[in-house]
């Protein structure tokens, strides 16, 4: 997959494309739905597959002030659209006056001059265009009169599916990462560097590595424990990651610290990728560090069970 930082780089290639269009936030199963389907209609055709998405998500740029947070990075969305063997992914910058273009301005300056389209796929419900004005009836004529095909993925589909990202948004929010990782198709991603901590860890026999997640978009799951799991060297370990502000240690700022199960080495300034799979417990507050150590013991306990009954389901991406 070719990934693009904008139309206007797209533009250059001359190509005709089979597109579908959307922020595709969290690439979870009712997207897959719509790029599976983009890729049948594109095979045995002499057409490229491509995706157009946007970068920073509208939402953040329209609404000024709201704190709102993504299920992917533009990395990961990268890594997990290109699972699906597309053949371009572009990546416009969203911008105030993008979101100014009119339905008509739109598609025949975009889709249609610049992005040369033969075939447009959108989900059910599809909305474009200033103050969102244009919908798949417009396209339809909008598609006769620039001679180009429009797919509408059948509502039927879409509500088996019974998906959105602003669901899984919310079940991430509210700790259910089993619901949201159901939702997305795989399990949801947090990607960072290892920073240094203060070493607590090791003094009491559980050491941490401490992620740091540069892109403030990036949505971190509620504070709590969970059971994770990583790649290290194409060796995949598991682990108990604690997301909070380590209350019995007077802990003022939130922090993202991982146990690695059965394993000792440096990760120190590395970039690492977590999966994370199941929420054991909320975070406490403990009276001393040796009722804190016991505690970890026995989420080490748990979680060690639950990965040998389990954890065999889950693909790493």
């Amino acid at each position: 997959m070719k990934v693009h930082p904008s139309i206007d780089h797209f533009k250059e290639l001359h190509i005709t494309s089979i597109l579908t269009i959307g922020t595709f936030d969290g690439v979870h199963i009712g997207h897959q739905k719509i790029i599976k389907r983009l890729n049948q209609i594109k095979s045995g055709k002499d057409n490229n597959s491509a995706i157009l998405t946007f970068f920073p998500h509208p939402r953040s740029v329209l609404n000024f002030g709201d704190d709102f947070k993504m299920l992917n990075t533009i990395e990961e969305k990268i890594q997990l659209l290109n699972k699906f063997g597309l053949d371009h992914l572009i990546i416009e910058p969203f911008t105030k006056e993008f979101s100014r273009l009119t339905a008509l301005d739109f598609v025949r300056d975009i889709l249609v001059n610049q992005l040369h389209i033969n075939k447009l796929v959108i989900g059910y419900d599809h909305q474009f265009g200033k103050n969102r004005e244009g919908n798949f009836e417009q396209l339809q004529e909008f598609g006769e009169l620039y001679h180009f095909g429009v797919e509408e993925i059948p509502a039927q589909e879409i509500r088996n599916v019974s998906v959105s990202s602003t669901k899984i948004r919310k079940s991430i929010e509210d700790g259910n990462i089993e619901k949201a990782n159901a939702y997305l198709g795989y399990s949801y991603l947090l990607t960072g560097k290892i920073v240094k901590g203060e070493g607590v860890g090791r003094k009491i026999n559980y050491p941490t590595i401490n992620l740091h997640i540069e892109e403030s978009y990036k949505l971190i799951p509620k504070v709590g424990v969970y059971i994770v799991k990583t790649k290290i060297k194409d060796r995949v370990i598991f682990g108990i990651m604690n997301i909070g502000f380590r209350p019995t240690l007077d802990g003022k700022h939130q922090t993202i610290e991982i146990h690695l199960l059965d394993f000792d080495g440096d990760l120190y300034n590395k970039k690492i990728q977590i999966n994370v799979l199941k929420r054991l417990r909320s975070e406490q507050k403990f009276d001393s560090i040796n009722s804190l150590t016991e505690q970890i013991r026995k989420d080490e306990i748990i979680a060690r069970s639950w990965i040998s009954e389990q954890a065999q389901n889950y693909e790493h991406p």
